[in-house]
């Protein structure tokens, strides 16, 4: 089993688009048994793949002695599925902090063998939650919108790990006409990109990942394009 975060230190990049887009293209594409564990409080990720909506039991898992995989729901798509968020997941970063346990989210990963790939999409922020994750995860996907910034952000966490965890910045919301973007794009070049488009965007009112509904899209390519260099990472 391998786990991928996509993490960011600030909100509004795109965090919820590359978890659900990445883990159905772990599912469909590479026929992984895959599992996205939705950390946001905001719970972006379990409405767009229409998880279920029991409130306060996310956090739970981590406080009492619960079967995580018991709590893994079937997905509408094969090999895919889903650890619900809740609003409860509020108070983890505290309750992280109480338990003084640093590697609890470890320990819930290791009871998760029944699957090949595991993604986590998480809250923004330096904080409990995110160092918990970084000690958890063999990949952090982050996504960088190529501004100042957004630029910055990925510094800060690149400086906070020191070189602990493997990294994989992705440049989002892309548009090549606009300069600001072009020069970021020019200073890294290595870095994938998906691009702007209207199929992110109607997302969240198909409530689908964008392969499903538009799979000739430049962007669902973009997404193919940068799983199988995750795949690439994973295996090395």
């Amino acid at each position: 089993m391998a786990t991928v975060a996509i993490y960011s230190l600030k909100g509004g990049v795109g965090k919820t688009t590359l978890s659900v887009n990445l883990a159905w293209c772990a599912a469909t594409l590479s026929a992984r048994r895959t599992l996205l564990w939705d950390l946001d409080p905001q719970a972006a990720s379990t409405w767009v793949l229409g998880g279920p909506g029991k409130a306060d039991q996310a956090q739970a898992m981590f406080s009492k002695d619960i079967a995580v995989a018991k709590q893994a729901r079937p997905t509408a798509y094969r090999h895919l599925d889903l650890i619900a968020a809740d609003a409860s997941l509020r108070g983890l970063d505290q309750l992280f902090h109480d338990l003084d346990k640093k590697k609890r989210l470890a320990k819930l990963l290791g009871e998760l063998a029944g699957y090949d790939r595991v993604i986590l999409d998480c809250p923004p922020g330096l904080t409990e939650t995110a160092d918990q994750v970084m000690r958890a995860a063999d990949l952090i996907v982050i996504p960088v919108i190529p501004s100042p910034l957004s630029t910055r952000a990925y510094d800060a966490v690149v400086q906070h790990l020191g070189g602990r965890t493997a990294l994989l910045p992705v440049h989002v919301m892309v548009d090549k006409r606009r300069a600001l973007h072009a020069e970021a794009l020019a200073r890294h070049p290595d870095w994938p990109v998906i691009p702007m488009a209207s199929g992110i965007e109607s997302m969240a009112v198909k409530r689908a990942p964008v392969g499903v509904f538009a799979p000739r899209s430049a962007a669902a390519q973009a997404f193919a394009e940068l799983w199988r260099r995750i795949e690439l990472r994973l295996s090395a």
